[in-house]
C-alpha cells in the first residue's frame, strides 16, 4: 500500500513537473477545491483558461479529517496534484489545533514553505500570488504581484468563519495594507481602501451560466416534496438569515425549501419551530453538482440578508445563479442588489414587504420570456467577464 501511493505521488509529480507553467499565478483559496464551488474555485478555473494556476486549499490536519469526512480524500492523495489542464491543487497538511493562536502562527508558517516547494516542484516563476481569504501569506512569494481579495467583509465575520473577530480584523488589515492591489465585491471597501492610499478595484461576484443552463432539464430531487409553487432558499442556514422573512413566508402559507447546511447555532429558538412547519421543508447540504436540479424544484429564488455590516460589503452569489436558472427572485435591500439595478429582482425592506413579494412573485404566471430575459441579463455577470477585469489587473493578455 505504501509502495503504491509512492509510485502514484512519483507519477504525479512527473505530470507536473513535465507541464508549462510559465506565468504561474498562485491562488489561496478560503474553501476547499473539492467541496462547493464559491468565488474562488470560479475565479481560479477561469483564470487557468488563460494562464497556469496553483490553487491552495485551506490547510487542514489529519484531526480535520475525522471531523469532516469529505476531507478525508484530500489526505489520500497526493499533496500537489493535477486538477485540470494548467490548473494544479495544492492541499498543505498542518498540525491539529490551527484555530488556537499558536498553531495558527505555526500553520501559517508551513503553508508559506509549502506553497515555496509547491513552485519549486513545478519550477515556475510565479507571476502573482492571489489570497482570498485571510490567511497571511501574501509573503510567501516575495517577487510575485501580491493581490488580496476581500470576497466578504471578512473583519465583520469572525464567528461566521470560527476564528476569534481581533485575529481577523488584524489579518485583515494586514492583508489591505501589505498587497500591491486589493480586489473587493464591495464598492463600499474599495472606496475606504482609496481613501487609505490603497489600490483597490471593485469586482462584482459573477455566475456560471453555463452550469446552470442546464436547470430545466436537469432531474427534479426526489427529497423536495412541498408542492408547488415553491420559493426557495439555497445556501447556509446561519446568522446572515433574517429568519424572520422565512417565518412570514411560511405564515401566508407557502410552500418554502431550503437548500444547504444549516448553523447548528443559528436561532434554534425559531429555526426549529419553523422547519416543522408542514409546508416548510429543509433538505440539508447538496453538492454543487446537483444545484441545477434543486433550482429546477423551485420556483422563486430568495435572498432573506439580515441588515448587518457584514451582509452590506457583501454579494451574494444566488441572486445571479437564480436568474442565471430563470428564476424570478426576492431580495431583501442589500447594495450589491441595488447594483445589479434590475426590475428582474423585487427589492422589500420589511419581512411582512418580503413574504408579500414573494406572494406575488409566485401567484405571477411564468412565461418563456420572462426566463429568457433572466438569463441574459446574469449572462451579463458572467464569471468569464470577472474574470476579464481580474486578468488586467493581473496584466494578462487575452
Amino acid at each position: 500500500m505504501v509502495a503504491s501511493r509512492t509510485a502514484q505521488r512519483l507519477l504525479e509529480r512527473d505530470r507536473l513537473q513535465s507541464g508549462v507553467w510559465t506565468g504561474l499565478v498562485v491562488y489561496v483559496g478560503d474553501t476547499a477545491w473539492d467541496g462547493n464551488q464559491f468565488v474562488s474555485q470560479h475565479v481560479a478555473k477561469r483564470l487557468a483558461e488563460r494562464t497556469p494556476v496553483l490553487y491552495v486549499d485551506p490547510p487542514i490536519s489529519r484531526l480535520s479529517a475525522l471531523r469532516r469526512p469529505a476531507l478525508a480524500q484530500s489526505l489520500s492523495e497526493a499533496r500537489l496534484r493535477m486538477v485540470g489542464p494548467g490548473l494544479a491543487r495544492l492541499t498543505p497538511v498542518v498540525p491539529p489545533g490551527v484555530s488556537r493562536p499558536v498553531m495558527r502562527d505555526i500553520a501559517t508558517t508551513l503553508v508559506r514553505r509549502n506553497i515555496r516547494r509547491a513552485v519549486d516542484v513545478l519550477g515556475a516563476q510565479p507571476k502573482a500570488i492571489i489570497v482570498g481569504g485571510v490567511l497571511p501569506v501574501l509573503d510567501a512569494l516575495p517577487r510575485a504581484q501580491k493581490i488580496f481579495y476581500a470576497t466578504d467583509d471578512f473583519s465583520a465575520a469572525g464567528d461566521l468563519m470560527g476564528m476569534g473577530s481581533g485575529w481577523v480584523q488584524h489579518q485583515v488589515r494586514r492583508l489591505t495594507t501589505s498587497a500591491d492591489q486589493v480586489l473587493t465585491v464591495s464598492e463600499n471597501f474599495a472606496e475606504k481602501c482609496r481613501k487609505q492610499g490603497i489600490n483597490s478595484v471593485f469586482v462584482p461576484n459573477g455566475c456560471d451560466v453555463r452550469f446552470l443552463s442546464t436547470v430545466d432539464s436537469a432531474p427534479l430531487p426526489t427529497d423536495v416534496t412541498v408542492t408547488g409553487p415553491v420559493a426557495g432558499f439555497v445556501g447556509h442556514l446561519s446568522s446572515r438569515i433574517d429568519i424572520g422573512c422565512l417565518e412570514a413566508i411560511a405564515d401566508r402559507g407557502l410552500s418554502l425549501a431550503l437548500v444547504g447546511p444549516r448553523q447548528f447555532s443559528f436561532d434554534k429558538a425559531r429555526i426549529d419551530p419553523l422547519l416543522a412547519r408542514p409546508n416548510v421543508q429543509w433538505v440539508g447540504a447538496k453538492p454543487f453538482a446537483e444545484l441545477p436540479s434543486y433550482l429546477r424544484a423551485i420556483d422563486v429564488g430568495l435572498v432573506p440578508y439580515a441588515d448587518t455590516d457584514f451582509n452590506r460589503a457583501s454579494f451574494p452569489l444566488k441572486t445571479l445563479e437564480y436568474l442565471a436558472a430563470g428564476r424570478g427572485v426576492v431580495s431583501t435591500d442589500l447594495p450589491a442588489t441595488r447594483w445589479l439595478d434590475t426590475d428582474l429582482i423585487s427589492i422589500a425592506g420589511t419581512a411582512e414587504e418580503f413574504a408579500g413579494a414573494v406572494e406575488r412573485a409566485l401567484a405571477t404566471p411564468d412565461t418563456a420570456e420572462q426566463r429568457a430575459a433572466r438569463r441574459a441579463f446574469a449572462e451579463r455577470h458572467s464569471w468569464e467577464r470577472r474574470v476579464d477585469q481580474i486578468a488586467d489587473v493581473l496584466g494578462l493578455t487575452t
